[in-house]
């Protein structure tokens, strides 16, 4: 009678086995699909961190770091000097996509076609328009200010100094004394910001004096002149008096800078554009009426939302990398 009793327990926990791993069942009642988007996302979010504790092994191991209030101080239509304004909007952008992601999930689960497709279309704009504001970011950076994965025109003060004038002299002008931990951009020869202060003022003269020696190439070493250097690359690099009295000139920032930026901030940016080609294609599938029929809360619509969801928490980091610290 034991025997039996032991025999017949044995045999439920073989059949309730055999249930739990037939497949019918969703472990932590989460479908394939989702569990699989979790893992990915997972695995994802290891590959971010370890890019960015890489960005920050580096710049707390370098002596100088461009400061972010210098770097991204400018916007479009000619603002200059507003610290950050141009990335708050970038972020707002895909904060709100959050937002209209959230919804058409909501939609989704009451069966609502028409709700899901609006709220898509508006998380679709919000990306798009995440992506043309970083298009300009990487433009103005590449094209106006000259950087490059191997090339950092952003340079940081370690001591307290002036800038000397054109003509070789120390310059009396308050603007031309700086501090340590202030920031400068080396610019390119040819090329000066537009709006005004003592550092154009002398960029202009300095690009006249270039012109009057009518240089078709610069040889190498570049060329000295009494208030500034030009590079064989063809950047102006002002010189300056240190406060001991030890004259000097402006250095390239670490190079490590702009490589991390553009490759963390790209990186980024692709998972925001895959996104949003992933939002297209799900959007007009499900204005097709090709998830009506499944009758499963518009799962689909729910895994992308994961995703995205996932990007602009990844983008709250790297903008307090980036941009913050």
């Amino acid at each position: 009678m034991a025997t039996d009793t032991t025999v017949s327990k044995h045999h439920d926990t073989h059949t309730h086995d055999e249930d739990a791993w037939s497949g019918g069942k969703q472990p932590f009642k989460a479908s394939y699909g989702k569990l699989m988007m979790w893992y990915f996302l997972l695995s994802d979010a290891f590959t971010f961190a370890g890019f960015l504790i890489a960005y920050g092994t580096l710049r707390f191991s370098s002596p100088t770091w461009p400061v972010p209030d210098f770097v991204f101080s400018t916007a479009p239509f000619g603002i200059h000097g507003a610290p950050l304004i141009f990335v708050t909007i970038m972020s707002f952008l895909l904060i709100i996509s959050s937002v209209t992601m959230v919804r058409g999930v909501q939609e989704g689960h009451r069966e609502n076609k028409n709700g899901v497709v609006f709220w898509m279309f508006l998380t679709i704009l919000g990306g798009a328009g995440f992506l043309g504001c970083q298009a300009w970011e990487w433009t103005n950076l590449i094209a106006v200010e000259h950087m490059s994965v191997t090339r950092n025109p952003f340079g940081t003060h370690t001591i307290d100094g002036t800038y000397l004038n054109i003509d070789g002299s120390l310059s009396s002008s308050e603007e031309a004394k700086f501090k340590a931990g202030e920031s400068y951009l080396i610019h390119k020869s040819g090329h000066a910001p537009e709006w005004e202060s003592e550092e154009n003022t002398f960029l202009t003269e300095a690009n006249k004096m270039i012109d009057a020696k009518n240089m078709a190439a610069i040889p190498v070493g570049g060329v000295d002149f009494p208030g500034f250097k030009l590079d064989e690359k063809g950047f102006i690099h002002r010189k300056f008096t240190a406060a001991d009295g030890v004259s000097s000139m402006q250095s390239w920032g670490p190079k490590a800078f702009g490589a991390l930026f553009f490759f963390i901030t790209g990186f980024h940016g692709f998972h925001v554009f895959s996104g949003v080609v992933f939002l297209i294609i799900i959007m007009l599938n499900a204005a097709s009426g090709l998830y009506v029929k499944r009758k499963n809360g518009y799962e689909m619509v729910e895994k992308i939302g994961l995703y995205w969801h996932f990007v602009d928490l990844v983008w709250v980091f790297v903008f307090l990398v980036f941009y913050l610290l």
